[in-house]
């Protein structure tokens, strides 16, 4: 059986850092983790090819070449999804499709050939067990939720890892909050599962023997839904590999607002090797938290919180929305305000949007609210609903957040906030290649001659040398991500 495994393409986006992954000659942030994932479920005796899409072309002979094309995809990557899948049909090559996209949204892929719904881990071995008998069904659905503690180790040698700025692993499933915005309770369930820190820990041995050295993204949902088992078996069992191996990752990952409640949890994930933590701050506004039922960010000090994070030496990155029914035009300059004292540097602002499988989705649908689908990217301007606030003056407001967090003035001087208190530790600096050498030189080029920022730039770097050594890397490395992220927004600017 030949099967190849196909990861759709996915436009320019705010987290896609496409334009600031040329600094490092790479194509993409980061690997297929779901595909990989699932190419180790199959057969050992199949043979297996990977073809993402945003790193490399689909020819009709890789199509031709399969007796089965596996699709996986998430709803930004729809209209990429559908034409691979129009090009099957078009080939006579039998398609089977699983993912987020087509978990939430099956009843629009009537021409797909199997669709494996839910997770991996309990679907595939039975449509696997079917295809093996030639009795394979169209549809495969299961109830409850799968034991992580069976996923295997992906299979990294289905990739070139050269292509990628970081590679990426799961440790748990689910999130025990209730955002009525968010659709990843429907996916994966409100009680985290996790995996056990030996298999952790062998996964990490996996990626390691491929050869990666660098940033690991832990693609959790809410890495500390479990915060007793990460304090007293995972991260104690992460400090001694990192240790054993003289610290070759450095990990990032994505987390609630109480991370800042728990200072030993945040010295433990420090000491393991995490130097960024992504956290749904929304907004400011107390009233529309308590609309979107994100109580674990009220009653709290929101400001005070993301300081006492980055003190810790975990960078914040931070997503912020706009668009709620409670939002009134003192939002924006709100959201505003509390992004540049924060120094929250990537600080990715978007227009709400109502996923299918979410609290949100029903209730619009309820109010007769509802427009065209979600194109799953926030920042494109787009909205699947009627906001309560007049369209235009949140567009324009949307708007006048970004034009002013990316201007240069600004980003730069956010920097210098994050940077002034932040320490990271000695365990994070991974040694200099060739590569982050060529994409100083880049940055010089680019942002420092030719650039509309220049002066701005040099500022930083001549600060961050002379003045905080210990950070300069990561000061030349958010002043990428500043062109990245003013280059996606004036396309929006354009676009609006």
């Amino acid at each position: 059986m030949k099967i190849l495994l196909v990861y759709p393409r996915y436009p320019v986006t705010y987290w896609g850092f496409q334009h600031a992954l040329k600094f490092l000659a790479k194509k993409a942030s980061f690997p297929p983790l779901g595909l990989l994932t699932v190419a180790a479920m199959l057969p050992a005796h199949y043979e297996k090819r990977l073809v993402d899409m945003n790193v490399t072309p689909l020819t009709d002979r890789d199509i031709s070449w399969a007796d089965y094309v596996l699709i996986s995809a998430m709803a930004i990557q729809r209209e990429s999804a559908r034409e691979v899948i129009n090009r099957c049909k078009k080939l006579g090559v039998k398609t089977v499709a699983g993912g987020p996209l087509f978990s939430l949204e099956a009843q629009e892929f009537a021409d797909v050939d199997h669709l494996l719904l839910n997770e991996g881990e309990l679907t595939v071995p039975a449509f696997v067990r079917d295809l093996e008998h030639g009795r394979a069904a169209r549809l495969y659905a299961a109830d409850g939720w799968a034991d992580v503690r069976t996923t295997p180790v992906p299979l990294w040698n289905l990739i070139d890892q050269r292509k990628y700025a970081t590679m990426n692993i799961q440790y748990s499933r689910g999130c025990p909050f209730d955002c009525e915005f968010c659709n990843i309770t429907s996916l994966y369930g409100h009680k985290p599962r996790t995996k056990d820190a030996a298999q952790l820990c062998t996964e990490l041995d996996a990626l390691y023997d491929s050869g990666w050295r660098g940033g690991v993204f832990f693609v959790d949902d809410n890495f500390i839904g479990n915060k007793k088992k990460l304090k007293t078996e995972i991260l104690p069992a992460l400090i001694a590999w990192m240790d054993a191996r003289d610290y070759p990752f450095t990990f990032l990952t994505e987390a609630s607002i109480n991370l800042a409640d728990d200072e030993e949890l945040m010295c433990l994930m420090v000491k393991a090797g995490f130097d960024a933590v992504f956290i749904g701050i929304e907004t400011p506004n107390v009233a529309s938290l308590v609309e979107c039922n994100k109580m674990q960010n009220k009653d709290r000090d929101l400001l005070a919180c993301v300081k006492r994070i980055q003190r810790s030496g975990l960078q914040v990155m931070g997503g912020f929305i706009v668009g709620f029914d409670s939002d009134n035009p003192s939002v924006f300059d709100n959201v505003i305000s509390f992004i540049q004292q924060s120094g929250i540097v990537a600080a990715m602002v978007g227009l709400l949007n109502a996923p299918k499988g979410t609290k949100l989705y029903q209730r619009l649908a309820r109010e007769g609210r509802l427009l065209e689908e979600f194109s799953g990217n926030n920042t494109d301007l787009t909205m699947n609903f009627i906001p309560k606030m007049d369209r235009e003056v949140l567009v324009k407001g949307y708007n006048k957040i970004v034009a002013t967090i990316y201007s240069p003035g600004k980003y730069y001087e956010r920097i210098r906030v994050f940077l002034k208190e932040y320490n990271p530790a000695k365990s994070a600096a991974l040694p200099l290649d060739f590569r982050y050498i060529m994409a100083f030189v880049q940055s010089v080029i680019r942002l420092g001659i030719i650039g509309k920022e220049r002066r701005y730039y040099w500022r930083l770097i001549l600060w961050s040398l002379f003045k905080r050594p210990r950070v300069f890397p990561l000061a030349v490395t958010l002043s990428v991500y500043g062109f990245h992220f003013r280059k996606v927004f004036e396309k929006t600017a354009v676009e609006a």
